[in-house]
């Protein structure tokens, strides 16, 4: 009888022991949990801060990018009709020169031909002039 009611005492002692040990286990576990809750809950919220971040970063550089475009197309746009005008004046003056070359060039013919034609109105002259016999 002894052992029986050691066993008994041992029992009620024991089992309070084992109910505070498990309620100190789900305690730990409450905390782990709420733990890892601040923790996902601390990345994820520095995560979108740096995904806001760089999408604020691609946007300045993509704003950059378009206006540095937009100023070489300007720029490229200014040089080509500058090379445009530039042509077109050198145009302008060969083409002036050479309307002035061949107007230079009728002149000295028609001049060319007036004289000619004074030299051979001369010698008809002459030749009527002259006897018939002379001519020859």
């Amino acid at each position: 009888m002894g052992t029986k009611l050691l066993t008994i005492v041992g029992i009620v002692l024991l089992t309070p022991m084992s109910l505070l040990h498990a309620q100190g286990v789900a305690s730990d576990v409450d905390t782990a949990a709420k733990d890892t809750a601040h923790g996902t809950k601390t990345a994820a919220t520095k995560t979108a801060e740096g995904t806001s971040k760089a999408a604020a970063a691609t946007a300045k550089g993509t704003k950059q990018a378009a206006g540095k475009t937009a100023e070489g197309t300007k720029t490229a746009a200014g040089k080509t009709a500058e090379g445009t005008k530039a042509a077109a004046d050198k145009t302008a003056d060969t083409s002036s020169a050479a309307a002035k070359k061949t107007g230079h060039g009728i002149k000295k013919g028609v001049k060319g031909i007036g004289h000619a034609t004074k030299k051979a109105v001369g010698k008809s002259d002459d030749a009527e002039k002259k006897s018939p016999d002379e001519v020859k």
